[in-house]
């Protein structure tokens, strides 16, 4: 039987047991059938997991022992994806994907061409439901790390968000010089990791928008002559990314360091 992996809310440093609410409590004992003594793994969201034991159950809470911290793999790299908000529920679906591909952090924004745009009122709630996407695809992929959502952002404030030590890459249908192989290839910027990369929304971006970006120190690129979808672009540049750079390119990585 495949041991649980258990999201706990609160964080599990320097901890030696932990309580569980009622939704992993309703999980664990109805969906389960997980009595005392059984075992799960349990993570926090902040690159800590641990082989735990449940202790017992309460009407409300389930007590949770601690064990042997399981060893997270190093991510090697971080990347922030920046994404317009496309139409209906398409951003669940890019949450998602991002997510297990290993996005750090996620930061929707309004484009000028953005159909679904949301009033303020609701950008905390859409952000919370996105977070909680997030969480449970950390867990389906047995990543001990969460992706951050934030709340719905100006594209001005998004811009203004990214670290000037970044890889700042803006994906332009229209780019015809720079492709992300290209970029990629550049010894030039080899030893950077940390990568903020936006993706527009269906209608893509106007050339004004791709302007403020240039003169924000973001460099504008292709993925060559195929035009994705909007809910299969950032799953497509993520991977890009981590095959060459991140988690998906390590074994081949570290077979070649073996050899110097």
């Amino acid at each position: 039987m495949t041991i649980p992996r258990i999201y706990s809310p609160d964080a599990l440093e320097n901890k030696k047991t932990c309580e569980l609410g009622a939704d992993n409590l309703k999980y664990l004992k109805q969906v389960m059938r997980l009595k005392n003594g059984d075992r799960i793994n349990i993570f926090d969201g902040f690159g800590r997991e641990f082989e735990a034991v449940i202790k017992s159950y309460s009407t409300k809470t389930v007590l949770i022992e601690l064990g042997k911290i399981i060893t997270a793999a190093d991510k090697g790299i971080r990347i922030t994806l920046a994404q317009a908000i496309p139409k209906a529920r398409k951003m669940d679906t890019i949450v998602k994907s991002a997510a297990e591909l290993g996005a750090d952090a996620i930061i929707p924004f309004d484009a000028e061409r953005s159909v679904g745009h949301i009033v303020e009122e609701k950008s905390s709630s859409k952000a919370a439901r996105w977070q909680k996407i997030a969480a449970e695809a950390a867990r389906c992929s047995h990543s001990s790390h969460i992706t951050k959502v934030s709340p719905v952002s100006s594209f001005t404030d998004m811009i203004s968000s990214a670290s000037s030590d970044a890889l700042r890459l803006i994906f332009w249908e229209e780019e015809s010089q720079k492709t992300i192989k290209d970029i990629l290839n550049d010894e030039a910027i080899a030893a950077i990791k940390d990568f903020f990369i936006v993706v527009g929304p269906e209608g893509g971006f106007s050339k004004e928008e791709v302007m403020m970006t240039k003169e924000a120190g973001f460099l504008s690129v292709s993925l060559g002559r195929q035009i994705l979808k909007v809910e299969t672009a950032a799953a497509a540049i993520i991977s890009i990314i981590q095959y060459e750079k991140g988690i998906f390119g390590q074994r081949s990585q570290e077979v070649k360091n073996d050899h110097l």
